[in-house]
């Protein structure tokens, strides 16, 4: 006891010394994650600021076909490795490392990123099939397709960078009358290229979405065709359910998605506007862009709640789905309609 009483005095001292240091490491890495906490919804880039961009530094009126969507290209994946907090995906460290819904909703949004790549290098910037493709829409593309996980050097954030600078070198080219490089040809057949990949990007998750409850599907896959053939025998029946850990990562993918899509097709509206009013589509147009807006709303509950399909408590996921599904619905029509209408 005596020894005890020895040391108290000691260990006291040592403990007001010990205290003050604990509380201000803690205050400082509280203020380091504050300081760096990511948006989970980021502004888009708005199509008003990127043509004020353009008139600002050219003697033109109106930026040429094809800048609208190549801008927004350029601007959407610079928000998303760029943001505040930077890229989330492949940090591997706490507290950035828990943080798995952001990740998820730049999964959603680079991967839209890496379609619109794909349509502007096959399709969009070549006059027909024999013509030689842009190189720098050719690398930018390989760029963007680089695992959004990679963290060591290089390091998926590089890559994505070095795609945006490919990507701004084919815009200045767009933009620039003197040069023959680089070019955008905003037909039918292009815009039904760009709208399919969404078409099926948007199928894919809203299947995904409505999985967040467990429901029974039939197997569709060979139906329609009496000569279809698959490799694997498929089952009649199975039942499709997300698992729980895994539903709100779904849902914030679907947002990173839709997010990105909004953005390329507001800026499709304009590059496109001569097709769409030839076709009489621009109305639809208008309403997709318009179901895709409700899925950017603000959540009213710190976490993705997944009721039941008609339950007390809402589901986050079916509500999703139900937006994609009609724009879905509203892009396969104007797709029949640029290729057979």
């Amino acid at each position: 006891m005596r020894a005890l009483a020895d040391r108290m005095p000691r260990l006291r001292a040592r403990g007001l010394i010990m205290t003050p240091l604990v509380v201000g490491l803690a205050l400082a890495v509280g203020l380091f994650v504050v300081s760096l906490w990511p948006n989970s919804n980021p502004e888009a880039p708005k199509q008003d600021a990127i043509e004020q961009a353009y008139t600002a530094k050219s003697d033109q009126d109106d930026p040429p076909v094809g800048y609208y969507t190549t801008e927004s290209l350029i601007r959407s994946v610079d928000i998303i490795v760029n943001k505040r907090g930077g890229l989330l995906s492949n940090d591997v460290l706490p507290p950035f490392v828990l943080m798995d819904n952001i990740a998820a909703w730049e999964t959603g949004a680079i991967r839209q990123a890496r379609d619109l790549s794909l349509a502007l290098r096959n399709d969009v910037s070549r006059s027909q099939s024999q013509s030689n493709e842009n190189p720098n829409l050719v690398q930018a593309q390989i760029l963007l397709n680089n695992d959004s996980e990679r963290w060591i050097f290089p390091s998926a954030e590089g890559k994505y960078n070095d795609a945006i600078e490919e990507l701004r070198a084919y815009r200045d080219d767009l933009a620039n009358p003197e040069t023959t490089r680089g070019d955008f040809y905003a037909r039918a057949d292009n815009l039904a290229t760009i709208l399919d990949l969404m078409n099926k990007r948007l199928g894919s998750m809203s299947q995904n979405l409505a999985a967040s409850v467990a429901e029974k599907r039939r197997a569709t896959m060979l139906a329609n065709d009496p000569s279809a053939a698959a490799a694997k025998a498929q089952p009649v029946e199975q039942v499709s359910q997300t698992p729980w850990m895994q539903v709100d990562n779904v849902f914030y993918q679907a947002r990173g998605t839709t997010w990105a899509m909004l953005v390329y097709l507001k800026a499709i509206k304009r590059d496109f506007r001569s097709v769409l009013e030839d076709k009489n589509a621009m109305v639809s147009l208008e309403q997709i862009i318009r179901e895709l807006e409700y899925t950017q709303r603000s959540m009213t509950s710190p976490m993705v709640l997944n009721g039941s399909q008609f339950g007390m408590v809402p589901n986050y996921s079916l509500t999703m789905s139900s937006y994609l599904t009609r724009a879905n619905a509203g892009l396969i029509n104007i797709i029949s309609l640029l290729r057979d209408g």
